[in-house]
């Protein structure tokens, strides 16, 4: 059974996307080509984001730390820690108002082997 403390992993991410450049780290602490769910942790230094970009398919989004904002052409969500959306089938951005970090749930199909 593997267990991971998602508050060290926060605090370790946050500190990371502070000094980094494009103001984020991530982290996938579940999944990968096997699997059919991928879950990653993402860490966001304060007004830095994810730019518009397509849906994954079938993913939530669980704010494990500070406040984040889910925005589509017609739409936005905010969210704190604790709160949790399913993320919409339409293009959309996450940015975060204070230092956050998410965990980002997705559906994949695994490789064809």
């Amino acid at each position: 059974m593997q267990h991971i403390s998602l508050d060290a992993l926060v605090d370790e991410h946050l500190t990371a996307a502070r000094q980094a450049a494009s103001g984020r780290s991530a982290r996938t602490v579940h999944g990968g080509q096997e699997h059919s769910l991928r879950q990653t942790l993402l860490a966001l230094a304060a007004g830095r984001g994810l730019d518009e970009h397509e849906s994954p398919g079938e993913a939530t989004l669980q704010v494990l730390r500070g406040r984040v904002r889910l925005a589509t052409r017609q739409n936005a969500w905010e969210g704190a820690a604790g709160d949790y959306v399913v993320i919409p089938a339409e293009r959309h951005s996450l940015t975060a108002v204070d230092d956050s970090a998410v965990l980002l749930t997705v559906a994949v199909r695994p490789a064809a082997g």
